[in-house]
């Protein structure tokens, strides 16, 4: 699961812009997801500001991952079946300061440790350490504009919240991580580009990341054609996962270039968590 960037109100999916503002700052957050394999270890988290000042909150909040791969709240996953097989690693995990300010050129640090608390079940355990752009002080309605409010109007200002977020695990005894694919299929789309140019047949590449041990995924998707031996690969997901609430997750790829008829398209997830580079699973599609 790579780092979130969230407004509280919302869910993303994982892999979105690792950046956040808070007051006039923008900063990101290094390394961009925590693995204890065991309790009593600590880790440190580093937050850098590209831009201006700010104060930001420091919390632990649990998010539940659902089938195509968004990340949400456990708030608001009520009646999910998701959230019932969530662990929570909030118990055994303390982070400190719970409140920073990071000006630009410097940096600050949040360490977290997973405390030792007794007798824990095997098992993975994940929250998410999050981090909150705390709105200035100066947010609401100046001087200025309180008095020229006539009497009896209501105004009112918004001020975005934005928060970042990288998940933190805990795995308890042995760890078992295996992966496969399945249900690979080439279809065909409109898609522009970049958002904005007209939209172009596009080969779309779908699957199923599927979970086969208890453990959690996470790696990297790669897609190679049979044209051209050498090629660069034709498509790709960087640091992608799957948590163990879900035993799948849905994957849409779209591919720099449409393969010719009957072309044999080569799938592999390299595992880039307790294994990093090791294949961990292979498929192989023709395609139409």
């Amino acid at each position: 699961m790579s780092a979130l960037l969230m407004p509280p109100a919302q869910c993303w999916a994982q892999g979105a812009a690792p950046e956040i503002s808070g007051g006039v700052a923008s900063v990101n957050l290094n390394p961009k997801r925590v693995t204890f394999d065991r309790l009593g270890k600590s880790a440190t988290i580093s937050v850098a500001s590209s831009s201006g000042t700010g104060s930001f909150d420091v919390e632990l909040v649990d998010r539940v991952m659902l089938p195509d791969g968004q990340i949400v709240p456990a708030t608001d996953a009520a009646g999910k079946p998701e959230l019932e097989r969530l662990k929570s690693a909030k118990a055994y995990l303390i982070a400190t300061p719970r409140r920073i300010r990071v000006a630009q050129g410097t940096g600050q640090t949040i360490r977290i440790r997973a405390a030792s608390t007794g007798e824990v079940p095997p098992g993975e355990y994940r929250t998410h350490l999050t981090v909150t752009g705390i709105p200035p002080a100066d947010s609401g309605l100046t001087a200025e504009e309180a008095a020229g409010r006539k009497e009896g109007q209501l105004s009112f200002r918004i001020n975005s919240v934005l928060a970042l977020s990288i998940p933190v695990i805990v795995r308890v005894g042995p760890i078992d991580v295996r992966a496969g694919i399945e249900k690979a299929v080439i279809g065909f789309e409109d898609i522009s580009p970049d958002g904005q140019a007209p939209a172009v047949r596009t080969a779309v590449l779908k699957l199923d990341l599927v979970r086969q041990g208890a453990n959690s995924l996470y790696g990297d998707l790669e897609i190679r054609g049979s044209r051209k031996q050498g090629e660069e690969p034709i498509g790709a997901v960087r640091g992608i996962g799957v948590y163990p609430e879900i035993e799948r997750r849905y994957v849409r790829i779209p591919l720099t270039r449409i393969p010719a008829p009957g072309e044999l398209i080569d799938i592999q997830f390299r595992d880039d968590d307790t294994s990093p580079g090791k294949i961990l699973s292979k498929a192989s599609v023709a395609a139409p």
